[in-house]
């Protein structure tokens, strides 16, 4: 029974990266085996095992072959037989099909990576395993698939435009890339069940170049399949005097980018990659301007929440970026009841945090725009101050005066939202 660190975190060690997770594969044992050792079965589908003590999981070294299209079922082999580098080659990408005997690994899974570096002496010491070519590939900065049978599974291209993502200096072999587009071509996407796919964007929106995954699934044609509404947004342009950059697709991604490195949450990316969905749907008698497409985007919207099942603290800041951005952008010529009206509409005064976040994905949208990365961004100080001071309001005290004089319902509301202006006007000395 032989015993390896293999994937992410031996990838990570030769890159010089902090290794996050660790995965074991276990070559040449029995589950019986494992178990009389200690080792606590969690895997239904797979044989994945926990360690008595460190709790990180070892998995049987196995193949797999998929059985339906999409990710909806696989044949798993696990067996003694199976060798390491049977194992490897289920992998998805070289830089992922590398391992490292357990041997030569210290007790947090660490392992000088110096001794395997491109000229050093490491085919012969058995200290890494790499049958693909993936320290190679590293060294080179490509993302290369390890066989053929990368395109049994197609949630392996949102992988590899993740990785994309992550490894902003890396690109895609173009091998590789031709599988991916055959892949789309014969329709294994489209089989893709709606959880994989946001898991996988979700997690890419949150890479440190988000663009990337989105330039990579453009490149292999299943952005069309995934995300059409996004897709349709590259070659639409917009009026040049607010957007230089023209085209709508360059500007989403430059917003995405520009949410990332704001250091945005994932509610935020998302609402970056989303706010202009309906400017793919202007009509071409009325461009380079977009009548409306806000309201357009609102509806977009709400269908890719569902297709995708988007958690609903990503859909719903979303929803109101989609609808209300313009109008934070042009807050500063909104009186101060506008003002109010605006906040109320964004829900800021119950959830003041989440208007914080709206103000950020806000920015972002101004900032994502070719020359004015570093441009300030007022609006949201502005905002932000007129939501402090309307806060200030004692709403009990005034709810309790209107009753005393004889409000009720609606009416209590009025008196509380024109507390609310008085103290907007007093704080921007407009009346």
């Amino acid at each position: 029974m032989e015993t390896y660190l293999v994937g992410g975190a031996v990838r990570d060690a030769l890159m010089g990266l902090p290794i996050q997770d660790r995965d074991w594969v276990v070559v040449g044992a029995t589950p019986q085996e494992l178990i009389a050792q200690g080792f606590q079965p969690v895997g239904r589908d797979f044989p994945v095992f926990l360690h008595p003590q460190s709790k990180e999981e070892y998995a049987l070294a196995r193949t797999e072959r998929n059985t339906a299209p999409g990710y909806r079922g696989f044949a798993v082999h696990a067996a003694p037989d199976v060798t390491l580098e049977d194992d490897l080659a289920r992998r998805d990408l070289t830089i992922n099909s590398i391992a490292v005997h357990a041997d030569f690994t210290g007790a947090r899974g660490q392992f000088d990576s110096q001794d395997c570096a491109p000229g050093a002496a490491w085919e012969a010491s058995g200290v890494l395993v790499d049958p693909y070519g993936g320290r190679q590939d590293i060294h080179n900065k490509v993302l290369r698939h390890v066989t053929p049978a990368f395109r049994d599974d197609p949630v392996r291209i949102l992988r590899l435009a993740r990785f994309a993502a992550r490894y902003t200096d890396f690109q895609v072999a173009p091998e590789t890339l031709a599988l991916m587009r055959q892949m789309v071509g014969d329709g294994d996407v489209d089989h893709l069940v709606s959880e994989r796919v946001w898991q996988e964007i979700a997690r890419g929106l949150m890479e440190a170049q988000p663009s990337r995954m989105f330039d990579v699934l453009r490149d292999c044609g299943a952005l069309a399949h995934l995300l059409p509404e996004l897709d349709r947004l590259w070659g639409v342009p917009q009026s040049v005097e607010h957007h230089p950059e023209v085209d709508t697709g360059v500007h989403v991604m430059l917003v995405l980018d520009m949410a990332a490195r704001l250091n945005a949450s994932l509610p935020v990316r998302f609402a970056c990659l989303t706010h202009d969905l309906g400017k793919g749907t202007t009509a071409g008698d009325i461009l380079p301007r977009h009548i409306g497409h806000e309201e357009r985007s609102v509806r977009l919207l709400k269908g890719v929440c569902q297709r995708l099942r988007v958690p609903v603290d990503c859909k719903e800041l979303a929803d109101v970026v989609a609808r209300e951005h313009g109008n934070i952008h042009r807050s500063a010529d909104l009186n101060p009841a506008a003002v109010v009206r605006l906040l109320e509409r964004c829900d800021a005064f119950r959830k003041p945090a989440r208007f914080t976040e709206i103000l950020l994905a806000c920015e972002c949208d101004a900032r994502g725009r070719l020359g004015l990365h570093d441009a300030p961004y007022p609006q949201a100080r502005r905002l932000s101050q007129a939501l402090r001071k309307a806060l200030t309001v004692a709403t009990d005290l005034i709810a309790a005066q209107a009753q005393l004089a004889g409000a009720t319902g609606p009416k209590i509301g009025e008196w509380i939202r024109k507390a609310r202006v008085e103290a907007v006007a007093a704080e921007s000395g407009r009346g």
